[in-house]
Order: structure tokens, then C-alpha cells, then sequence
């Protein structure tokens, strides 16, 4: 009760909670900040490059927060059919078909030739609509970041 009436306890603890509020805020609101269907948006290029992902400054916030969020399992996914063909679908906003033989092939004696009924490329076909923007020079770019650099790829992109 001393305290409560001390003009210069008042005017201390005024400045201190001035100070303090933006920390103790900052610190309950944190999950929100690093929630990637929360976060500000000024935040969310910080917050995917923390995770590896990329973001495209041109994509929507809907599809940069999807991006991050599924970053982690992109990394897991990263080089495999379904890894490629998310990440195709999330980068251009298209119905990705993607047609990998999946084939391996593997001799005991050096010199065996490679088997020609096999297929020999990955084959991707990516419809979208209209009004986006992906062309074929950006699936071919998305294409080097996820396949292989010894596999070779075709791709086709088609309006809806």
C-alpha cells in the first residue's frame, strides 16, 4: 500500500512495464510467429529460409505459407516421384502427371550394355490454368533443383 501511493514507485514501475509489455507479449504470442499459417507476412520469408525452403516473391501468400509448411517433408520427399511432383504442383498451381520408370539396372560384369526397352527419361506434364504464369523454362528450373543431375527429364506445360 506504500508503494501504491509513492509518486516515484508509480512513475518506475510505469517505465519498467512500458519497457517490458513488447518482451512479455512477444514471448506469448512465439508459437504464433513460428506457425507458418500464422506468422506476419513479413516474417514468413525469414521463417521458410529457416526451414530450406524456397519461396518465389511473385507466389501468392496462400502458396508461400504452404510452401514452408511443407518444407520439412519436402526435405524428406526431396528426389522421389512424390517429392518432385509436390513440388511442381506448389510452384506453379498445377495438376502435375509425372511418369518415372522407376527402373534400376545393375550387372555383375563390367561392360554389360544398358537395356534399351527401359525408358530413359522422366516425363512431366503440368496443366494449368489460364491465368497462371508457369511456363515451361520454370518447370525445367524446378525440375534441375529436384531430379538428379544424371537423369534426364522431358517437360510439357498445358492450359486449362
Amino acid at each position: 500500500m506504500v508503494y501504491q501511493e509513492d509518486p516515484f514507485t508509480v512513475r518506475l514501475t510505469a517505465g519498467w512495464d512500458e519497457v517490458i509489455a513488447p518482451v512479455i507479449s512477444t514471448l506469448d504470442c512465439l508459437d504464433a510467429y513460428v506457425d507458418p499459417r500464422l506468422t506476419p507476412e513479413d516474417l514468413l520469408a525469414w521463417l521458410a529460409e529457416r526451414l530450406g525452403a524456397r519461396l518465389d516473391e511473385k507466389w501468392p501468400v496462400e502458396r508461400k505459407r504452404a510452401a514452408t509448411e511443407g518444407a520439412l517433408a519436402g526435405h524428406r520427399d526431396r528426389g522421389t516421384v512424390g517429392g518432385v511432383r509436390s513440388r511442381i504442383a506448389l510452384a506453379t498451381g498445377g495438376v502435375v502427371e509425372l511418369v518415372d520408370s522407376g527402373g534400376v539396372f545393375t550387372s555383375r560384369s563390367p561392360g554389360t550394355p544398358y537395356p534399351e526397352d527401359l525408358p530413359s527419361a522422366v516425363e512431366v506434364r503440368v496443366t494449368v490454368p489460364s491465368d497462371e504464369k508457369a511456363d515451361s523454362l520454370e518447370v525445367d528450373r524446378l525440375m534441375r533443383q529436384c531430379v538428379p543431375a544424371h537423369v534426364p527429364y522431358r517437360v510439357e506445360v498445358v492450359r486449362r
